[in-house]
């Protein structure tokens, strides 16, 4: 066989196995993690995240929990909750945040950033639409945080939350808590994310030099993780 064949064939070999981890994914439903409730009583299992529409509390995102695949699963509504993690992300429950459009009322945002001044991301539109986020289940750089018991990662993003009637837009928020977020914009992008990357000089100069904006968010967010893991790799 040829070398060639051969690099043909690693190739064809490696193209299928991705599409096999894309269609895996997004065939997946249930996912391990826990909840904590807003009695502060922790559970851990199966979590199924789910649109606002048919959950306990009309126009609230909720999500399906059971303990096992064989028990039956029982219905919990964004303001029965406190947080939650899913595959290896964070999950905060947020009311309408400061200087913003939300249109939605209670719902989810994912925790992006875990820092002093944290990072959460929305999934969704406002002027009518409902919102949404994306569990991050496998691939790309991960890294494991404190604070709310989750690993936030950045990789292979599922979109099993809710679709605006405006189409899907993802919003970043910004704040020590999600009760004084505040939403990131083109205008505040680069004093803001100098704040909570300042750990990271290398990430800071590649925002001032304007490698990185809103518009490409997840390519900053893969960046900071990968300068985090260099550290951690020698040590310093």
């Amino acid at each position: 066989m040829s070398i060639m064949t051969r690099s043909a064939l690693a190739f064809l070999f490696l193209l299928c196995s991705f599409f096999g981890l894309i269609n895996n994914a997004y065939a997946q439903k249930w996912l391990p993690g826990h909840f904590t409730d807003v009695k502060g009583n922790v559970e851990t299992g199966l979590i199924w995240l789910r649109p606002a529409g048919k959950g306990p509390i009309p126009d609230e995102a909720f999500i399906e929990f059971r303990e096992s695949d064989k028990e039956n699963p029982y219905k919990l509504s964004a303001s029965d909750l406190k947080s939650f993690v899913i595959g290896r992300d964070s999950f905060i429950v947020a009311s309408e945040p400061q200087t913003s459009n939300w249109q939605y009322g209670v719902d989810f945002v994912k925790v992006a950033m875990d820092e002093d001044i944290k990072l959460y991301v929305f999934r969704g539109e406002g002027n009518g639409g409902v919102g949404g986020i994306e569990p991050d289940i496998g691939g790309g750089v991960g890294g494991g945080t404190g604070g709310y018991g989750g690993g936030v990662g950045v990789g292979l993003s599922i979109p099993i939350g809710r679709g605006g009637r405006g189409g899907n837009k993802t919003v970043y928020y910004y704040g020590e808590t999600t009760a004084g977020m505040k939403q990131l914009t083109p205008a505040n992008f680069t004093d803001i994310m100098s704040d909570i990357m300042g750990d990271e000089p290398d990430v800071v100069e590649a925002i001032h030099e304007k490698k990185y904006s809103l518009n490409n968010m997840d390519k900053l967010l893969v960046y900071f993780k990968q300068v985090q893991a260099s550290h951690a790799n020698t040590g310093n």
